[in-house]
C-alpha cells in the first residue's frame, strides 16, 4: 500500500511543478458590479502570469456571497448564456481578463453595499490561494 501511494506522489510532483501558483500570478483592477440582494453580482478582475508556467483560477469565495462561481459568458445561436466553468486558464507570460460578456465571477445572494471593499479568496489549479479585496460598484460599474 505504501508503494502505491509512494508511486501516486511521484506522479503528481511533475504536475505542481509545470503549473504557477497564487504567487505567481497578479491580480489587477479587481471589481464588483453590485445592484441588488437578489440578483447576483459580478467580479472582475485581470490575471497576469508572468511565469513559463501557465496558471489556472479553479475557483473563489467570499464571506459576501453565499456561493462564488466561476461563469462564461457566451452567443449560443444569436441567445446570449451563462455558463459555469470549472477554470479559468492564465496562459505563461500572459493573462485572463474576467470581464463583462467573458468569464466572470459570479456571487449569488450577495451581502455587500455600494462603496465598501468585499474580500475574496482566489484559488488555482495547483491548491494554492491568496485574498484581495474588490471595490464594490452599483449598477453603472467601476468608474
Amino acid at each position: 500500500m505504501r508503494r502505491f501511494w509512494l508511486a501516486g506522489l511521484l506522479v503528481l510532483l511533475p504536475v505542481r511543478a509545470l503549473a504557477s501558483s497564487a504567487e505567481d500570478v497578479s491580480v489587477q483592477q479587481p471589481w464588483i458590479r453590485y445592484l441588488l440582494p437578489s440578483v447576483p453580482a459580478g467580479g472582475y478582475m485581470v490575471l497576469v502570469n508572468r511565469t513559463d508556467r501557465p496558471a489556472a483560477l479553479s475557483g473563489a469565495s467570499s464571506p459576501d456571497c453565499s456561493s462564488l462561481m466561476l461563469h462564461q459568458s457566451m452567443n449560443m445561436g444569436g441567445t446570449s448564456m451563462m455558463m459555469p466553468v470549472a477554470s479559468v486558464p492564465v496562459p505563461a507570460h500572459g493573462q485572463a481578463e474576467l470581464v463583462e460578456g467573458g468569464y466572470h465571477l459570479m456571487c449569488m445572494n450577495p451581502k455587500m453595499k455600494v462603496g465598501s471593499m468585499a474580500a475574496i479568496t482566489l484559488t488555482f489549479g495547483d491548491g494554492s490561494s491568496r485574498i484581495i479585496a474588490a471595490p464594490i460598484y452599483g449598477a453603472t460599474g467601476a468608474p
